[in-house]
């Protein structure tokens, strides 16, 4: 009998346990599924530029700022998602310019000012 009541205790919780992922479950915890559109890429990388700011590894001049340009380039490691943003409040020309480098499902992979 004890044998039954485990194996029915089991047997509920693998049955019960799909309720608790129902609707309005976010799913998107900085983690992808698939390739991530042009726009999503976009807002990740404002999104990481206040990172950034917050973190003292750009001006916050960064925050609030639209990408310049999106666009897909083919690099060693495969294509990539590359998202430009230009601040001309920089005083540093070779500053003005920071790449935010995601790969093609959404996953951040480095920022700098030479797009390299």
């Amino acid at each position: 009998m004890r044998k039954f009541i485990v194996v029915m205790m089991c047997w509920l919780g693998l049955v019960a346990s799909p309720v608790w992922a129902g609707p309005g479950h976010d799913h998107d915890h900085g983690h992808a599924h698939g390739p991530v559109t042009a726009e999503k890429a976009s807002a990740k990388a404002m999104k990481k530029v206040e990172q950034l700011a917050q973190s003292g590894k750009v001006d916050a001049s960064w925050v609030g700022l639209k990408p310049a340009l999106i666009e897909q380039k083919a690099y060693a490691n495969g294509p990539e998602w590359v998202v430009t943003f230009r601040n001309t409040q920089v005083k540093d020309a070779d500053k003005q310019i920071l790449y935010l480098f995601y790969s093609l499902d959404g996953h951040y992979i480095a920022a700098n000012h030479t797009g390299q």
